[in-house]
């Protein structure tokens, strides 16, 4: 699995900001609130980030369930949305079951799941797929996909790239797509937006990484599925039907993902610096050199 830095995930992120959604600057000072629920007389809805928020790689972080099931009996709504694809929303269910969440199969909007409802037309081209090895892609409907691993054949006769999950990813296997995209480009869809994911021992290196080097050195425009990006947020409004904006806030750990895609959206924000990309300690920093700013930091879940 590659890997990579905090500040260099943070150098990546602000270098691809011309791709990203834009927003205006938030008015007024960020209100800094110990844990979450001190915020929860103020929402009726709070869409949680999962990486960061929830857990860290396969590790759940202490606070995390009792936090949203205290949510949860005090009649919130709480979704997971996450850019989370390597798993389909029912192993995704039983992922957070296990680790002591009471989600439902409702409860999970995934970017995974937001591409699958916008493929249209797409299904039947030859995908060359960015994915682990053992991954299940059969509830994506794709009737002929390719993995893209040690082989470069497949890199040359997909149509299109779909990015996946980057678990089996290699710098051999990234130049062997970059060479292919350069003599021929190709569409590429990419079902994670995030640059890196927190894990146990740093941060892995994700699909948006991929995509944003890929269009860095090739005449191509990826197409994102996932935060910060409105589709996901259109389709977790989709289901959660008539309710008033101003009481959804999204929880998350990345500025760039969670906070720029709902200050983009319209929605309120709140930043768990602790457990994912600012775990060192300078969110404060971060938000001072991007200009993204939440309207809420939280000490924890």
């Amino acid at each position: 699995m590659m890997s990579i830095t905090a500040d260099q995930a943070l150098d990546a992120y602000e270098a691809s900001r011309h791709r990203l959604p834009t927003t205006t600057p938030k008015q007024g000072a960020t209100e800094r609130v110990v844990p979450l629920s001190v915020i929860a007389d103020r929402f009726d809805v709070f869409l949680l980030d999962a990486f960061g928020v929830l857990n860290v790689g396969e590790s759940v972080i202490p606070s995390a369930p009792k936090s949203v099931a205290e949510l949860q009996s005090g009649g919130k709504r709480v979704l997971v949305v996450s850019n989370a694809t390597s798993l389909d929303s029912a192993d995704l269910l039983k992922k957070y079951r296990s680790l002591g969440f009471l989600f439902a199969r409702e409860d999970i909007v995934t970017s995974r799941e937001t591409l699958s409802s916008m493929m249209n037309g797409n299904r039947e081209r030859l995908w060359g797929a960015v994915a682990p090895a053992a991954a299940d892609l059969s509830d994506l409907g794709l009737p002929q996909t390719r993995l893209l691993e040690d082989d470069p054949e497949p890199y040359e006769a997909c149509d299109s790239v779909l990015l996946i999950g980057t678990g089996d990813w290699t710098d051999e296997r990234q130049n062997l797509l970059e060479n292919a995209v350069q003599r021929q480009s190709k569409p590429v869809f990419v079902a994670n937006p995030d640059i890196v994911a927190p894990r146990e021992t740093g941060f892995s290196v994700e699909p948006g990484h991929i995509a944003h080097r890929l269009a860095d050195i090739a005449d191509i425009e990826p197409q994102f599925y996932g935060k910060p990006f409105a589709n996901i947020f259109d389709l977790v409004f989709e289901l959660l039907g008539d309710v008033d904006r101003s009481r959804v806030v999204m929880v998350g750990d990345s500025l760039h993902t969670d906070i720029l895609g709902a200050r983009a959206y319209g929605i309120a924000s709140a930043l768990i610096p602790g457990f994912g990309l600012f775990a060192g300690g300078n969110a404060d920093q971060a938000i001072e050199r991007t200009g993204i700013q939440p309207d809420f930091v939280v000490d924890r879940p």
